[in-house]
């Protein structure tokens, strides 16, 4: 396709050739009255038209792969933004990303919230200290070894009494599905144990066993054996019956069956019992360290709340909040390792 002069370049063509048309005229007139002979006037015109022409095509020439240049540029600026964009796009399509991005989303307007209502006292520093003071607080007990200290205590407690109520749960739970007349025998007394809150055995257990580490274990014990009782029971029975014809088939033995078959089906019953049995377990914990203990993060809260140090009460529920967090998570990985076996459909 040809390229279109520009106007200023098409006005000096015009000139110039009308400059050579005329010179060539007189030249011809010239010739026809006796001969030609070279003007010093009409050379020199003519070489300045044709000067002219050049430098005006060469002027557009320029000109051109200027706006060719600009268009390039301009076409790479808009090639990096879309990429950029489509970039953006994918990572937000993608699940995990999503998931991240909502589940940080609420406690950032919260922090913004808390923020806001201490920069413009909505509320005053004895109710709900600063974030840049209860941070402060961290520090400094992270500093003189305090938060370590009543954090590992209170791991030690709940680790022990998670370990004693998820296994009580977990052979319970296994016998009353394996053995239909145990369970009738078993349920009732498992069911108006469960109805009693965790707490409300406090009193009892103090007469029986004192104040010391063994009622806070055993607590802890209790707010995790009857989550996890149920969980493994209701996972054993919900079993598909497919599943024992295919063990039925092979002629495993019981505890073929047992660890080839039932156990991996339930796996997504049990853990759930699991993750909420050391979920409450933790949170009882804690409630119990608020009422009957001189260490461990619940009675340093207690503590906090005792002095009007309210920074020193948050900043425990913080630690407590992302030890509960890390629990939960660690369960999770767990859980999604026995289950690989499953195929994604």
């Amino acid at each position: 396709m040809a390229r279109a002069s520009h106007p200023l370049t098409q006005s000096v063509q015009r000139s110039a050739s009308h400059a050579v048309n005329g010179v060539a005229a007189d030249q011809q007139a010239a010739l026809l009255l006796g001969g030609y002979h070279s003007s010093p006037i009409g050379d020199a015109l003519v070489a300045a038209a044709l000067d002219s022409i050049a430098d005006a095509r060469s002027a557009d020439a320029r000109s051109a792969d200027a706006r060719s240049a600009d268009s390039q540029a301009a076409s790479d600026e808009v090639s990096a933004d879309d990429q950029a964009g489509r970039l953006f796009r994918r990572l937000l399509a993608s699940d995990r990303t999503g998931r991240l991005i909502l589940g940080l989303s609420l406690p950032l307007i919260v922090l913004l919230a808390w923020q806001l209502s201490s920069s413009f006292g909505w509320l005053p520093d004895q109710i709900l200290p600063a974030p840049a003071l209860v941070w402060q607080t961290l520090q400094e007990r992270i500093a003189d070894g305090s938060l370590w200290g009543d954090t590992s205590i209170s791991l030690l407690r709940v680790l022990r009494g998670f370990a004693l109520g998820a296994a009580a749960g977990l052979v319970l739970g296994g016998t009353m599905a394996a053995s239909r007349r145990l369970h009738d025998y078993l349920n009732p007394l498992f069911l108006a144990v469960s109805q009693v809150p965790t707490l409300g055995w406090v009193p009892l257990l103090i007469l029986l066993i004192g104040i010391d580490e063994g009622l806070k274990n055993t607590l802890v014990a209790l707010s995790v054996f009857i989550p996890v009782t149920l969980g493994t029971y209701q996972g054993i029975r919900d079993v598909p019956h497919a599943y024992r014809e295919v063990g039925a088939v092979f002629t495993f033995s019981s505890t073929q069956m047992l660890r080839t078959i039932v156990l991996p089906a339930a796996v997504p019953a049990i853990f759930t019992g699991l993750r909420e049995g050391l979920s409450n377990g933790w949170q009882t914990l804690v409630a119990v360290e608020l009422l009957a203990s001189t260490e461990g993060l619940g009675y340093q809260m207690a503590y906090g709340r005792q002095l009007f140090q309210l920074e020193l009460v948050i900043a425990g529920m913080l630690v407590i909040g992302l030890i509960g967090f890390a629990f939960d998570f660690l369960l999770g990985r767990i859980e999604n390792h026995l289950q690989r076996w499953k195929v994604a459909a």
